[in-house]
């Protein structure tokens, strides 16, 4: 679903985009809300992570989508992701989107995301690129309806009042 308003009191358009979410059943480990993006020209299957504070890619899986991806070494250590510290590198996306919205240029991190693949390989359920982190989920509005299976995004964009 794609929805455009126009708030006339703040002269901002707003563009609503509703995403579907494929809830997966981790058994004795609770639910991960799933959602397709395209980036690259490809689809692919992230996890929608309200924990995580940035979004993330798996380095291999981002290097198979697309072998020319610059990959820089960031010294900073990532935490969380079932493991205390790990080495962390980023990325510059300039194409992605979410749902019919295009997330503009920006930062991601690139980490060993293997353990995710093999532990929802071995539960049967799909690989994923990475994490859909909050900074995502914050800049664009997120509000996640699990009842609904629906996760909505929203982008503000100034427009010039005409007399």
């Amino acid at each position: 679903m794609h929805q455009i308003m126009i708030d006339t009191t703040k002269h901002t358009v707003k563009k609503r985009v509703t995403i579907p979410l494929q809830i997966i059943d981790l058994h004795e480990d609770g639910f991960h809300p799933l959602v397709k993006i395209k980036v690259f020209g490809k689809q692919f299957t992230v996890v929608l992570d309200t924990g995580a504070s940035k979004t993330a890619f798996d380095k291999t899986m981002l290097l198979r989508a697309y072998e020319h991806a610059v990959v820089t070494i960031s010294d900073r250590l990532s935490t969380g992701l079932g493991t205390s510290n790990m080495e962390s590198s980023t990325a510059i996306v300039t194409d992605m989107y979410v749902g019919k919205l295009l997330i503009d240029e920006f930062e991601v991190a690139v980490l060993d995301l293997s353990t995710i693949n093999i532990a929802y390989g071995q539960l049967g359920h799909p690989e994923v690129l990475g994490v859909l982190g909050g900074d995502i989920l914050m800049k664009y509005k997120a509000v996640i309806d699990y009842g609904k299976g629906k996760l909505v995004l929203r982008k503000d964009s100034s427009v010039i009042k005409r007399g």
